[in-house]
């Protein structure tokens, strides 16, 4: 039984050299994420495939956490992919607060270090409003809905060190700091970019050509 395990090994190696290449690569240096829900709406889709520069902000043992060198720190507006302990998921979100922001919601609308933040409508269904939010600089769309849900307002949150405040772009339908509290930087996972692939839930899984490698904003 040992010499057919040492053949099957030898045989196999090539393939399992690029299977052990591959998975180094995707736990140190990039990786993509299927992204299953709604709650980064209408930024990122259900079915969106997203890659995920895990060189972004640590240099980490692969297939750990541990950091061996920061070469970057998470910005305000970055999307990040991070594993939260507090809900037991890898999550995506948009960083609104980073180590030292003051930060409050007042009926959806943001207000960071006692600013208000900027608004103009993108689009509208029945439903929810598309805005254009400008987070101290940068641009990039949310979804409201035209029903404030119990989360849309919150008191002012000092956010401290080597900590950050998330939220989804979809800000009626996200579980994210309002739920699950303050993100460790520890569990930053590294920062999203791109989209590799989308596939379209609503029409039999089919690619929806107009997302393929675009970049997120």
């Amino acid at each position: 039984m040992k010499q057919g395990l040492v053949r099957i090994l030898r045989e196999n190696r090539s393939v399992l050299l690029f299977l052990a290449l591959m998975l180094l690569f995707r736990s140190a240096f990039a990786d993509w994420n299927h992204v299953p829900t709604g709650s980064m709406k209408p930024t990122i889709l259900e079915g969106d495939y997203i890659l995920v520069d895990k060189m972004a902000y640590d240099i980490r043992i692969p297939f750990t956490h541990t950091s061996l060198a920061r070469v970057g720190e998470p910005e305000r507006g970055d999307i990040v992919v991070f594993d939260s302990a507090a809900s037991g998921n890898r999550l995506v979100k948009r960083l609104v607060g980073i180590p030292g922001d003051s930060v409050e919601m007042r009926n959806n609308r943001l207000i960071v270090n006692g600013q208000a933040i900027n608004y103009s409508l993108a689009g509208e269904s029945p439903y929810s409003w598309d805005l254009h939010e400008d987070l101290l600089g940068v641009e990039h769309l949310v979804r409201l809905q035209k029903r404030n849900s119990p989360a849309s307002s919150f008191a002012p949150v000092r956010v401290p060190q080597d900590y950050y405040l998330a939220l989804g772009d979809n800000r009626d339908n996200s579980a994210d700091s309002r739920a699950i509290g303050l993100v460790p930087r520890k569990e930053i996972v590294g920062r999203a970019h791109k989209i590799l692939l989308s596939l379209d839930y609503d029409n039999f899984y089919v690619p929806r050509g107009g997302r393929f490698l675009e970049k997120l904003q």
